[in-house]
């Protein structure tokens, strides 16, 4: 048995001191000569060189005497002979689910002792054997095993990985939701990092704690570990985290810096240190995935605090594009609370027409991410653009090889006809969406009307949706007998526009100001038609709900719209939604007056 809270710095003091800060503190030394300067940096540069040899050692030592421990006190039946051309590197390791009693949010930030957490059990991890085989062609059109489907070869072939996905919320864009659950299925073992806005009932206290420098500043987090579907979720416990669920990007811009480069920093750490299922995830075959601009210090991070002294040698970053408008802009003063030197501080800066002289965060992660993705083949193209790069076209372009475009994939045990009013498939469809619409239409409080064409809109209510261009023409479609409903927020104008809305059209608008899961779904399940005239759009997932639910979507065929919804084709009646290549009132009206011959 091999007490969870131990971790790689078990055996150093409590509070881990950062390498990479204490390397930067000779920077900061203005009191002394400038040949004592140099003289005391080579020591201190030979010093550091051995104490990373040092951390190393120790490390490989801990290592070697957890498996031994292991080996000892955890009974199994002795392994089956592995060849080496069929091996694979090992899981997960097999463990209890995480016990669901929360940790109590810390009363002060002083610093406390740790706190033994629950013993778990696991299975002694096997050792990876190089194959001398290629590497094996990609696996097409299979269907995935179980997870624990015994003897079987991971989807991933040999090469499995560990993989770390951070993400500011576990629902960005359902990606940091259902992209970890997918990948665990291949094979990968997975971690998700996120803030610890609030209690988490599956989530308990590892008792590691980190002072984290930045800011000035030295900060202690904490680190909160659930282990659900067979994926590890880490949350980084820290007071300027807490009571954020409705609004995490609430607060001043640097306050939103401070959090954004913390959970980065935390993030890196946390495989060194957070002992999952006994053992931390390590440095080796390494992959993170950083999502948008607030986890681009992430990339920042690694490579200038810890390859570029010997460090996570074998780790990369891969950085997920979700939307090229928000870049974390500022002063570039600002730049110096990022405890860099001055070369990774020039790649913040930014000088274009709109935004003058600025730190731009995005920027500098793009630059030191070792492959880019945008969520739609469509929108990587659109990122290279003066109008869709939103002036970091120039770095997307320089270097463009590091760029890709990869589709948002759903998740269909969250997502399916079978979690609204009435269950249903491709053989009941006409019966299973017409209950659907008389139930939507009965607990809103709208006329019961099957020949009533009924539209939807979800989504958040801004100038990118295109929801003013829905409130410009809801009266040329409720005139021709149609009814609507909404649900969003945002904007408070356009709040107040589909609250106006309503009140004029009782008997055909409703309009849910705010969001619920519940009636996204069954919004989705009981529309006969979802609109979605966005400006732009990376991706769009609303779409793919639609088309799954037997939903038409009418779309602007932008970004992942276009790459997703086949126009419909009356000759030969094929195609799976409505599209229009023009954003404006006229346009819209038009599309949908041919397609519904309303």
């Amino acid at each position: 048995m091999i007490p969870s809270h131990i971790s790689r710095g078990a055996m150093a003091p409590r509070s881990v001191k950062l390498c990479p800060a204490r390397m930067m503190e000779p920077l900061r030394m203005s009191t002394v000569s400038k040949a004592d300067s140099e003289s005391g940096l080579s020591a201190m540069h030979d010093a550091l060189l051995k104490e990373i040899e040092d951390r190393r050692k120790r490390q490989n030592d801990l290592l070697a005497k957890l498996n031994s421990m292991s080996m000892q006190t955890v009974a199994q039946p002795p392994p089956k002979p592995v060849a080496p051309p069929q091996a694979a590197p090992s899981a997960a390791p097999t463990r209890a689910p995480a016990p669901t009693a929360a940790g109590k949010p810390y009363a002060s930030w002083a610093p406390a002792p740790p706190t033994r957490a629950p013993v778990l059990q696991r299975k002694a991890p096997q050792p990876y054997i190089e194959p001398d085989t290629p590497r094996p062609n990609p696996i097409i059109d299979m269907p995935e095993p179980p997870l624990n489907q015994e003897g079987a070869e991971p989807l991933a072939g040999p090469n499995v990985m560990n993989i770390v996905m951070v993400g500011s919320e576990c629902g960005l864009g359902d990606v940091v939701s259902a992209l970890p659950k997918a990948l665990r299925r291949r094979g990968h073992r997975m971690m998700v990092v996120a803030p610890r806005y609030g209690e988490y009932q599956e989530a308990f206290d590892t008792g590691v704690r980190l002072d984290i420098n930045l800011f000035g500043g030295q900060h202690e987090v904490g680190y909160f570990h659930a282990f659900i579907d067979e994926v590890d979720y880490i949350f980084i416990d820290h007071p300027s985290f807490h009571g954020r669920e409705k609004n995490i990007y609430s607060g001043s811009r640097s306050d939103l810096q401070f959090r954004t480069a913390l959970l980065s920093k935390a993030a890196i750490e946390a495989v060194w240190h957070v002992p999952c299922g006994g053992v931390p995830y390590g440095d080796s075959n390494l992959a993170f995935i950083a999502n948008d601009w607030h986890t681009a210090m992430l990339p920042v991070y690694l490579q200038a605090h810890y390859r570029d002294y010997g460090q996570m040698t074998y780790a990369r970053c891969l950085f997920i594009i979700h939307n090229m408008a928000h870049q974390g802009r500022g002063p570039f003063e600002e730049v110096h609370n990022y405890e860099l030197n001055d070369h990774y501080k020039s790649l913040f800066f930014v000088d274009d027409p709109v935004g003058g002289e600025h730190m731009n965060i995005l920027k500098a992660g793009l630059e030191c991410s070792h492959r880019l993705v945008a969520v739609s083949r469509g929108y990587s193209w659109e990122c290279r653009t003066v109008e869709g790069g939103m002036g970091l076209h120039d770095v997307l372009n320089k270097d463009d090889w590091k760029l890709s475009g990869i589709v948002n994939g759903m998740d269909y045990s969250e997502w399916s006809p079978t979690d609204g009013y009435a269950n249903y498939n491709a053989d009941s469809l006409s019966d299973g969406k017409a209950k659907c619409k008389a139930a939507l239409q009965r607990e809103l409080g709208l006329p019961e009307n099957p020949d009533a064409p009924l539209f939807g809109f979800i989504g958040r209510l801004d100038y990118q949706k295109g929801v003013d261009l829905i409130t410009e023409s809801y009266e040329w479609i409720t005139e021709q007998g149609a009814q609507i409903i909404f649900l969003g927020s945002g904007r408070e104008d356009l709040e107040g526009s589909l609250r106006h809305m309503e009140n004029s059209k009782r008997d055909q608008i409703r309009s849910w100001v705010g969001f619920s899961v519940k009636m996204a779904h069954r919004i989705t399940a009981g529309c006969d038609i979802l609109l979605m005239p966005s400006r732009f759009e990376p991706c769009g997932l609303n779409q793919l709900y639609a088309m799954a639910y037997g939903t038409v979507p009418v779309v602007h065929a932008v970004g992942g719209l276009r790459d997703t919804v086949q126009p419909h084709n009356p000759d030969d009646n094929s195609g799976t939604g409505w599209t229009f290549d023009q954003a404006n009132v006229v346009i819209i009206i038009h599309t949908v007056k041919m397609k519904t011959q309303l």
